[in-house]
């Protein structure tokens, strides 16, 4: 046998040594990860919680499935904070928190703690957006430009509000917890601009429906031109105050820190499951109408019921805010101007919703659910990313359904 095939035959060793260890030690960090994490709440049963109020007689079995089905899904996701409420047929009729606002202090979650809700952010600043359009001071079909100038040379001019409302604008996916706007501050959402960037060249405005927080910072300086007036005041008074939403607010320093849960991201593979840390210090004032609200669930509630009462906005203006938009080629969305559409399975029937997810950094950390046939909202949010509060909404909303 040739020297050189035995040289051949020790590479190849190597390589498969490199590669059979490099497999031993990510399964083995795995293995570690998994036996070292702490489990918040391993016995479902025992998961602590703090009720708002009674509820009444008519809700009581519903409650007490949705709780059950709450704390099985705190536990097996290894979740430490969750919080929910629910209303049926114009008013709320439960909320509650579940587990642990801060893990270092055992601190509980309560009705009154608030979140970060991420892009659930979306639908309230749809809101603002929509009482402007009312008023005849926004235009659906208006080129973008005609409310934020500063934004003529990133995008092309056929580019709408309408577009950028519904996520057909072309832009890019904001990149998780690697973008580069989480480190710095705004102080108007047109400064976040430049960070950003432009609309994808390669898709043609209306072409393409592809999710983006990017747009609804578009969205929120173009609230500012509209209203001529800042952003924050814009939705505090407009949106929030007059529906009674006091624990709604814009994350950042002015923030009073009570009531407010502590932030975790997951340690390992994007999953509670392997334990958790601090989420790391970000500045979400470059978001601004696309997710740098907190708020509660019982607020997210107030909210939603509000636009199924007709009390913020018309009827007709809900209904267009919350029907799927068209591409050219007339595929529908699933999206409407600042709402997701789907279905799910509710009482073993496949049932049409309305709401939206809430990410930070990538993850789920926030859920608004409405059955509007039904007349029902649910809201979960969770004080650590990558929950899949989505399923717990869903789990909760069968509840009531059955």
């Amino acid at each position: 046998m040739s020297k050189s095939w035995n040289r051949m035959e020790t590479w190849i060793a190597l390589v498969v040594l490199g590669v059979g260890g490099l497999l031993a030690a990510v399964a083995g960090l795995h293995v570690y990860t998994t036996a070292t994490a702490i489990k918040w709440h391993p016995e479902a049963t025992r998961v602590p919680s703090v009720s708002q109020e009674d509820t009444s007689p008519r809700w009581t079995e519903a409650v007490e499935r949705a709780r059950q089905a709450v704390r099985v899904g705190m536990s097996e996701q290894n979740l430490p904070g969750v919080s929910v409420a629910v209303g049926v047929d114009g008013a709320p009729v439960w909320a509650e928190g579940f587990g642990f606002a801060d893990v270092d202090s055992r601190t509980g979650v309560t009705p009154a703690t608030r979140f970060l809700i991420g892009t659930t952010s979306i639908p309230l600043t749809s809101a603002a957006a929509a009482l402007l359009l009312d008023q005849g001071r926004l235009t659906l079909d208006e080129r973008i430009q005609t409310y934020v100038p500063e934004f003529a040379e990133a995008m092309r001019p056929t580019t709408t509000l309408r577009h950028v409302m519904g996520h057909m604008a072309g832009f890019h996916t904001d990149g998780g917890d690697e973008n580069p706007l989480l480190g710095t501050h705004c102080a108007r959402p047109v400064e976040a601009l430049p960070v950003f960037g432009s609309a994808d060249d390669k898709v043609e405005p209306g072409s393409l429906f592809r999710f983006s927080p990017y747009g609804w910072i578009l969205v929120s300086a173009a609230i500012e031109t509209a209203a001529h007036d800042s952003f924050d005041r814009v939705m505090r008074a407009r949106v929030f105050e007059p529906l009674g939403m006091t624990s709604t607010l814009v994350a950042g320093a002015a923030e009073p820190k009570t009531d407010r849960a502590t932030d975790y991201f997951p340690r390992y593979a994007a999953d509670p499951r392997y334990g958790l840390h601090d989420l790391r210090e970000i500045d979400l004032s470059c978001y601004a109408g696309a997710s740098a609200f907190v708020s509660t669930p019982s607020d997210l509630v107030r909210f939603a019921l509000a636009l199924n009462a007709g009390t913020l906005l018309k009827p007709d203006t809900v209904r267009l805010l919350q029907t799927p938009q068209r591409l050219t080629s007339g595929e529908e969305t699933g999206y409407g101007l600042g709402w997701d559409l789907e279905t799910v399975t509710l009482a073993g029937k496949p049932t049409i919703v309305v709401g939206h997810d809430g990410d930070i950094l990538g993850g789920q950390v926030s859920s608004l659910m409405i059955v509007r046939d039904r007349g029902l909202v649910v809201a979960v949010t969770s004080n650590i990313a990558y929950a899949k509060t989505a399923a717990i909404a869903a789990s909760v909303a069968d509840a009531f359904m059955r």
